[in-house]
């Protein structure tokens, strides 16, 4: 549904947004120039803003302390970070260096059925996941390799950057739960407005969890792909679809 038939009365209610950041907040894979000020705009009237992404701890970690944000979740849910230095387990393993080696182990016997994947650089700052790039990976490559990860008791899931190893029950929507029911238990669902735009983010269109969704308009590429759409899509892709949602909160 276009975004504009989302209700006025729905959008006076937004306290939080919890949002992607690649090929939602990034026009091209960069941030565009009126990039922070649309944040800062967005916090001075009175709204939040979370950033939900595969991107990884330490990657993650700078964003906290330079942007204006009220923190960041990274890994698809493994881990909160705040610009206070806190950071939050948010996945359930006893062991990290354990599941560190464990991770690996599974990608390298992938590798060996697709000889071709290439690990992410960012791997060496990870704690929850494992990466390697989408590239050249067909729909039914994903689907082979998904199935390997759960024979070896793992997920996967992908974004239009990164493919991501995790633990089965670690995703967006359960990071997100977590992060908002002990940081923001004042706030209801319907004051939380999430907004995505590729497949790792498809847990926050659930709207038994998340009545208010939107996708930016790059969601289309993979809306046969998904059980769960967001409710509403913008009109422009990446950034421009970030700031048309904006536009419209700060006219409220």
């Amino acid at each position: 549904m276009p975004l504009l038939n989302l209700h006025q009365a729905h959008l006076s209610d937004i306290r939080l947004i919890a949002s992607d950041v690649d090929g939602t907040l990034t026009q091209n894979r960069k941030f565009s120039a009126d990039f922070i000020s649309t944040l800062l705009d967005l916090q001075s009237s009175g709204i939040k803003i979370l950033l939900v992404t595969g991107r990884s701890a330490g990657w993650v970690s700078a964003l906290v302390n330079y942007l204006p944000i009220a923190g960041a979740i990274a890994e698809n849910g493994g881990l909160f970070l705040q610009a206070n230095g806190q950071q939050d387990l948010l996945s359930a393993i006893p062991n990290i260096s354990r599941h560190r080696i464990l991770l690996e182990n599974t990608f390298h016997h992938i590798k060996q059925l697709f000889p071709n994947l290439c690990p992410s650089p960012d791997n060496q700052f990870r704690i929850t996941d494992w990466t390697f790039d989408v590239d050249d990976l067909s729909t039914d490559d994903l689907e082979k390799i998904a199935w390997q990860c759960q024979q070896m008791g793992w997920s996967l899931t992908y974004s239009n950057v990164q493919c991501h190893i995790k633990p089965i029950h670690q995703d967006k929507a359960t990071g997100l739960l977590s992060v908002l029911n002990r940081y923001f238990p004042e706030l209801s669902s319907q004051q939380i407005l999430t907004i995505g735009d590729s497949p790792n983010d498809e847990p926050m269109f659930d709207p038994t969890k998340f009545p208010v969704s939107i996708g930016v308009a790059n969601v289309h590429h993979y809306q046969d792909k998904m059980q769960h759409l967001p409710q509403y899509v913008t009109q422009c892709s990446e950034f421009a679809g970030f700031s048309e949602l904006a536009k419209l909160l700060l006219q409220k």
